[in-house]
């Protein structure tokens, strides 16, 4: 079976949608000159290592690292393992859990789960949410990976201290080297020092490092999002293939044969060219939510920058929106169709789900439901998604459609890996850095201040 995802721009177009909303083939063929240039300076930033994360899946020594160190504290057989970060630090994780993990994966037994223990991702600070997490693992029965590049994420640093104290008291300040995994900046004379290298260092700490040149939304192949995948048993060698797979099309400068150029391509041209300002990502499929809410962190602080490479104010990026399907046609479908048009919707589509589901010969009295009669829930759900692309189209509503054979960590790596690679091009193609966030410290500097901080 072909495990290539697919990505279809054709109702994107100008023959679909109307020139006003669609981009035109010239169009197409007037920037491919661009993209074509702008790869080879992408390319050359990859071969001087300005950016990691293209080869992140590459790092053999890395992943063996992690796999061997997630199969020694499996043996020990904790019930739990939390994850303490924020943003980039704990999105990938849940994507990939989300996405790999049965729904209800807590909700089910060890027996099921192979071993494997409950996830929780504690990515913010809401002290009632923080409380029942603590109160529903107990803390000598809990492994904690605490990810922050900086140590100084105050969110993240606050949850640490709460959970040192809680170790300390229930099981004892000689064991928490038992209970805490810490992912953090590498160390250096070139590295900047993590508050959590003395964390570490005090407790004997299992410790991972994040590469310099990796920031934490592109993070997600690194051991932020593989250390939590082996914990969970998920296939890292399939994610690993996968990444393989679409880097291999992504290393062709023609938008024809590589779908993350394509893609930058489309989303570029329709904000600038058709004032579409918002890219809304719709998956119809649950596993796949996630993964736009980790599109939504990765698309916002990469492109949403103030000034250009050269420093003219240029306030460019689209705003990123999630929806999932078909949930969604039932509250944003009636904004999208009839409200402005000043969006490009991603529909995310999986050909063949792993189950089946009947919906059977009953309520007889209801002659209105006979449409549905022994079909499956799933030609119903490919049913919905025909028809809300078809109502789009017939509103001039530009869709890209992205199409997975299946879900597994072949195709989703494939699916993460091909929006990162779109990113970085389509930060290039807005002259902008896509790999820096000055509009979010200013925020985390005042925070600090009002705690009695420096800031």
């Amino acid at each position: 079976m072909d495990q290539n995802i697919r990505v279809d721009i054709s109702r994107a177009k100008s023959s679909a949608v109307t020139p006003d909303h669609g981009i035109s083939t010239q169009e197409l063929n007037d920037i491919s000159h661009r993209v074509a240039e702008l790869h080879k300076v992408l390319a050359q930033e990859r071969a001087d290592g300005v950016y990691g994360f293209y080869d992140l899946y590459q790092q053999r020594n890395v992943i063996e690292d992690v796999q061997n160190t997630a199969a020694d504290f499996l043996e020990r057989g904790y019930d739990n393992l939390v994850i303490l970060g924020i943003g980039g630090s704990a999105l990938g994780a849940r994507a990939l859990a989300t996405a790999l993990l049965p729904p209800h994966y807590n909700l089910t037994t060890r027996r099921a789960r192979h071993g494997h223990p409950r996830l929780f991702v504690m990515d913010n600070i809401d002290p009632i949410t923080f409380r029942q997490m603590m109160r529903l693992c107990a803390p000598g029965k809990t492994l904690y990976n605490v990810i922050s590049k900086s140590g100084g994420t105050a969110e993240t640093m606050a949850q640490l201290m709460i959970v040192m104290q809680a170790i300390e008291k229930k099981v004892g300040e000689d064991s928490i080297r038992d209970h805490v995994v810490v992912t953090t900046n590498p160390r250096g004379e070139d590295a900047p020092k993590s508050l959590l290298h003395p964390v570490a260092d005090k407790y004997g700490l299992k410790e991972f490092t994040i590469p310099l040149n990796v920031g934490g939304r592109f993070s997600v192949f690194s051991p932020v999002g593989l250390f939590p995948a082996a914990m969970l048993g998920m296939d890292i060698e399939g994610l690993i293939e996968g990444c393989a797979v679409m880097d291999e099309r992504c290393s062709h400068s023609d938008m024809e044969t590589n779908p993350a150029y394509l893609r930058a391509a489309v989303h570029y041209l329709a904000d600038t060219l058709k004032d579409k300002k918002i890219s809304v990502f719709m998956p119809y499929a649950d596993s796949l939510a996630d993964v736009a809410d980790w599109y939504r962190q990765l698309w916002a602080e990469s492109l949403g920058k103030r000034y250009t490479y050269g420093g003219d104010e240029v306030f460019a990026g689209q705003t990123p929106v999630k929806a999932l399907g078909a949930t969604d046609q039932h509250s944003q479908i009636q904004l999208y169709r009839e409200g402005p048009n000043d969006k490009l919707i991603n529909i995310i589509e999986v050909r063949r789900f792993d189950r089946s589901l009947r919906i059977p010969d009953t309520l007889s009295e209801l002659t209105e439901l006979d449409y549905l009669r022994n079909k499956s829930m799933n030609r119903l759900m490919t049913a919905e998604l025909k028809g809300t692309m078809d109502a789009l189209k017939t509103s001039h509503r530009p869709t890209i459609r992205v199409q997975l054979p299946v879900v597994n960590a072949h195709t989703v790596a494939q699916l993460l890996y091909m929006l990162e690679v779109e990113t970085a091009m389509a930060g290039r193609l807005y002259n902008i850095n896509a790999f820096d966030q000055p509009g979010v410290e200013e925020g985390k500097q005042i925070a600090r201040a009002i705690m009695g901080g420096n800031g």
